[in-house]
Parts: structure tokens; sequence; C-alpha cells
């Protein structure tokens, strides 16, 4: 129904990135309304999260290296998707994940079919808001980044096996293919982040601007007081 070369030509259109960025649009939308549910809206929370997907999408531009079938390894951009989540939950961090996903393939991917479209952009980036449930601790930040990379992994790995296992290198199944495809360039970018996140003072940091952005917590830190 909907061949490869149509779907292509429809994404990387005019009308097809005008689509997706309003999708991206209503999302952020939904991301807002449920800060206000939580009770943490504000322009601090919006700024810090608007900045966090910001440079997110603007480092996904900056590749270490780039694979043939699509995927690269970047400067940390996966970690400013899994920051929103750590600072304020899972749904927000999901919420802004799916926006993520939706903005990297406005901004060009390479499509053969529906589902996949779903795994490797929405589902796949949406993921990395998993974070969000592992917010307590003083680790919980490096717990919350690799459930929410494998999050990704998985989805890409399924995308690899079911759609692109026709690329698989001589000798090798598609499954086995998919899983080192996109081991090679989601794990190399997810060390390099856990290095960064091994260092004490970058994880107050990133603690003390959750602090700072977090009104709800602060209000129950109060009221337990």
């Amino acid at each position: 129904m909907f061949s490869e070369e149509v779907l292509n030509e429809f994404f990387n259109s005019f009308l097809g990135k005008s689509i997706m960025i309003f999708i991206a649009l209503i999302f952020i939308a939904l991301f807002i309304g449920k800060l206000y549910k939580s009770k943490n809206f504000s322009s601090r929370a919006l700024t810090y999260s608007g900045i966090a997907i910001a440079l997110a999408t603007i480092l996904s531009e900056f590749t270490l290296f780039s694979l043939p079938q699509g995927g690269s390894v970047t400067p940390f951009s996966m970690m400013f998707i899994v920051l929103i989540g750590y600072w304020f939950g899972p749904l927000e961090g999901i919420l802004s994940g799916v926006t993520y996903g939706i903005l990297q393939l406005a901004l060009g991917a390479y499509v053969v079919h529906p589902i996949q479209i779903l795994l490797d952009y929405p589902f796949a980036f949406g993921a990395l808001g998993l974070s969000g449930f592992f917010r307590k601790g003083p680790y919980s930040i490096i717990y919350g980044y690799s459930v929410g990379v494998l999050g990704r992994f998985i989805f890409s790995f399924l995308s690899g096996w079911i759609f692109f296992g026709s690329y698989a290198w001589e000798g090798y199944s598609a499954i086995t293919y998919s899983f080192l495809y996109n081991l090679s360039y989601i794990g190399i970018e997810m060390i390099l982040t856990l290095i960064l996140f091994m260092i004490p003072s970058f994880r107050k940091a990133l603690y003390h601007i959750r602090k700072i952005v977090n009104i709800n917590e602060n209000i129950n830190k109060k009221a337990a007081m």
C-alpha cells in the first residue's frame, strides 16, 4: 500500500515535514499540559525542557560517525532527552522523547514502512523517557539513562531485524546483524555518556537543576518537614 519510494518522497517533502512539525507541536502541548497537571508548570521548567530538546536536536546533527543504513554516534544527544524524564518524571520524559523523535523524522529520514517509522522514531526516542522511573538515589541518573537507552536499543533492534534484515552481512542472520549494527552506535554513545555521569560533580549539577525546576518535588519536601 505504501511503497518505499512514496514514503520517502512524502516525508522529505515540504508537506510531510510540515505535518511532522505540527504533530511535534501537539506533543509539546501535551507535555505542557502534563507539567501543569503535576503542578510543575513554570517558565523555568519550560525553559530548561526547551533547551534540552533543542540541544538534543542540534547535537544530533553533529555526528562522530554514521552508519550506511542509518544510526550515528552523536555528542550526548540522547542524554538531554533522558534528563527531562529525570527532572520531571516518566510521562514527561516519554512525551519529550516522542517529540524529539518526530523532529528527527522531520529533519530527514530513510523510511521503508509505516511500522518502521514508529519503531525508529517516536517509539525508540520515547523510550528514553523511561529514565523518569529512576529518580531516587545518587546514581539514579545512571540507572535511568541505562534503562532509557536500552529501551531505544530494543525498538531500533526490532526495526533492523524486521525491515533491514536484507542488509545483513554475509554469514550473519538478520537478528545478529541488527543486534551488532545497533549496538555499534547506540552502545558507543551510551558508554561515552556513562563515563560523563561517573563524574560526581556532574551528577550533582544535574540534581541541582532538578531541584530548581521541579516545583512539585520541592513542595512535597516542605510539606514533609
